[in-house]
């Protein structure tokens, strides 16, 4: 049952991210002056993804996947919104314990506050 759901998720775009080795060949192949659709092609990825690759490594100078800077505020927005009588004490636990964030009830309210959640 399991494999079966595994599979609808794949083919409707849930996938991995590419592997560090699979990025530079992408990096490697741009540098011997292959274009898009040829990378795209040879390596089989789409040309949106080679593309989005290779705009990275120019933009950044790396191929690494960055941290995303808005989890974190995500995951207090939705916390909050599951059960709003929640102390900032108890939300910054349960952030720690969930999702080992480190986070502070000082940090807690000043971001509740930023977002609207006043009380």
């Amino acid at each position: 049952m399991q494999t079966a759901s595994i599979n609808i998720c794949e083919r409707i775009g849930h996938s991995q991210e590419l592997s560090e080795f699979k990025r530079g060949t992408v990096i490697g192949c741009h540098l011997c002056n292959k274009s898009i659709c040829e990378i795209s092609l040879l390596l089989n990825i789409s040309w949106s993804t080679v593309s989005g690759i290779i705009t990275k490594w120019k933009q950044l100078g790396t191929t690494a996947n960055q941290p995303r800077s808005d989890r974190g505020q995500r995951m207090l927005k939705c916390t909050v919104c599951r059960s709003r009588q929640l102390s900032a004490e108890s939300i910054a636990k349960d952030l720690q314990t969930s999702c080992g964030l480190q986070i502070s009830t000082t940090t807690v309210h000043r971001e509740l506050h930023g977002m609207g959640f006043h009380g």
